[in-house]
């Protein structure tokens, strides 16, 4: 059954990034040509992971920034038994790894969900960023606000939603994301996510979300097949959840 999410490059492949193929999508600003050029400069190479990689660990230093170029991917804190909550995921076009730039340190975790490239950043190489393209240095700083304001969602359905209007939330949320940046695919569109990681997101334990998520199955709003969630209606998602959809207009991309 095919997924409908990019194909990753080979190891061998790097993608410059005036060939990007995310910049020709509407949903992302277009590049100046100076700023283009800084970009393709301040990119040192591509990692290529598997599924379940690490990609940041909490409490780490890394000298690199990056940006999901195809795949998907989750930002999670972990208590010291174990136990998960994910704080969001990551789609292309997201930045991962600016927290370590302010803090010193990772205070959260990266982790594959699917097969999945990043563009490396030299994270030194910051400062020259704000420094000489403000343009770039204001992307930056609306990156990580619509990372806060994801957050506030995220929190006002832990605090107030019930289970099936926090399922439905998630799964209209990561839905809609992944149109804006799929865009160009062809084919169903299937969520990487098992029953844990939504219950793990949800802050439920794994009998009460599937429950939930039988309840939304059975409505036919969602189906799910092998380690996916396909969503069948994301408007009746979005009604249940009371939640009006992403907002208009283009977003950047570094």
């Amino acid at each position: 059954m095919e997924a409908w999410v990019t194909k990753a490059p080979s190891t061998a492949r790097q993608v410059p990034c005036e060939q990007c193929p995310l910049r020709p999508l509407p949903h992302f600003r277009e590049f100046t040509d100076p700023e283009l050029k800084f970009v393709s400069s301040f990119k040192t190479g591509e990692l290529v992971v598997e599924p379940g990689a690490a990609i940041l660990i909490e409490g780490a230093h890394s000298a690199h920034l990056f940006t999901l170029l195809s795949g998907w991917a989750f930002r999670y804190k972990t208590l010291e038994d174990g136990r998960r909550q994910i704080l969001n995921y990551l789609l292309p076009g997201d930045l991962v790894g600016l927290q370590g730039s302010v803090l010193g340190e990772m205070q959260h975790s990266v982790e594959a969900l699917s097969p999945a490239v990043f563009c490396i950043f030299q994270r030194s190489r910051l400062p020259q960023l704000f420094r000489h393209h403000p343009g770039l240095g204001f992307d930056v700083t609306w990156l990580a606000s619509r990372e806060e304001r994801m957050l506030d969602e995220n929190l006002l359905s832990l605090g107030r939603r019930t289970a099936i209007e926090r399922a439905a939330y998630l799964l209209a949320f990561i839905h809609e994301r992944a149109r804006a940046t799929m865009a160009r695919q062809t084919g169903r569109l299937l969520i990487p996510i098992t029953q844990q990681h939504v219950a793990d997101t949800l802050g439920l334990s794994i009998v009460h979300t599937n429950k939930t998520l039988r309840k939304l199955a059975a409505a036919s709003l969602i189906r799910w097949h092998d380690r996916a969630c396909e969503v069948l209606d994301v408007a009746k998602l979005k009604e249940i959840a009371g939640w009006s959809g992403l907002p208009e207009g283009t977003r950047p991309l570094i």
